[in-house]
């Protein structure tokens, strides 16, 4: 049974937990995810279109991104860039690293689903007159981006949870609040555990949101048929 006092911590840290939930975890995770796909269509489109340089520039960025931890990747931002004299924000330093860590990931995503892509749609473009781009924009993404679209909100529904890591470079976001909740009422099995009920609480928002999202896809591709 849950002690009255335990009832009493429970309920008054729900909503302590929540707010920053919806005040820094889920900004923070809409402007990372948001410049991630940025990157990750761009360093996609230039493999796609076999730019030597450029291609090989995107590789070596995807290479060391998805190589190297998460928390090391926040740490060098947060901790080791201002012994050489730039200092950034905790929370523009989350977004910076989540987004470059995201976006290789997501870059690996967009470019296999392009690849997906019938060779001849491209070709079917150009006998229009459309030039590379617009084939590109009006033909080829639109199928590629049905094609990732669950994959990328999956890796959606990953980054709000990796958000817990922003604690660590004092980003004040649902995980540290509940640290600190924590260490002031001495009750870590209950407290960690309604964190993570909250943070499958935004899951299961973005995964119904994901089911929608894929039905509605499939009705438009089934019209297009």
């Amino acid at each position: 049974m849950i002690s009255e006092r335990l009832a009493g911590i429970l309920l008054d840290s729900f909503w302590k937990i929540l707010l920053p939930g919806l005040t820094m975890t889920i900004p923070l995770t809409a402007v990372a995810f948001s410049l991630a796909m940025v990157i990750a269509a761009a360093a996609a489109l230039v493999q796609f279109a076999r730019i030597r340089v450029l291609t090989q520039l995107a590789r070596f960025y995807i290479w060391v991104a998805r190589g190297t931890p998460l928390l090391v990747q926040l740490f060098v931002v947060f901790y080791g860039l201002p012994r050489v004299g730039v200092t950034i924000e905790p929370f523009p330093a989350a977004v910076i690293v989540f987004s470059l860590n995201e976006g290789a990931y997501c870059a690996e995503i967009v470019r296999a689903a392009l690849e997906s892509v019938p060779p001849g749609q491209l070709e079917a473009g150009y006998c229009v007159g459309m030039t590379w781009w617009q084939t590109m924009r009006r033909i080829v993404l639109p199928q590629a981006m049905r094609t990732a679209f669950p994959s990328l909100s999956n890796s959606l529904i990953a980054m709000v949870k990796d958000t817990s890591l922003a604690a660590n470079i004092t980003v004040t976001e649902m995980f540290m609040v509940t640290q600190r909740i924590v260490a002031r009422t001495y009750e870590p099995l209950a407290l960690y555990i309604e964190v993570g009920l909250i943070y499958l609480l935004f899951s299961t928002v973005l995964t119904k949101l994901q089911s929608m999202g894929e039905k509605k896809l499939n009705i438009y591709q089934e019209q297009g048929a």
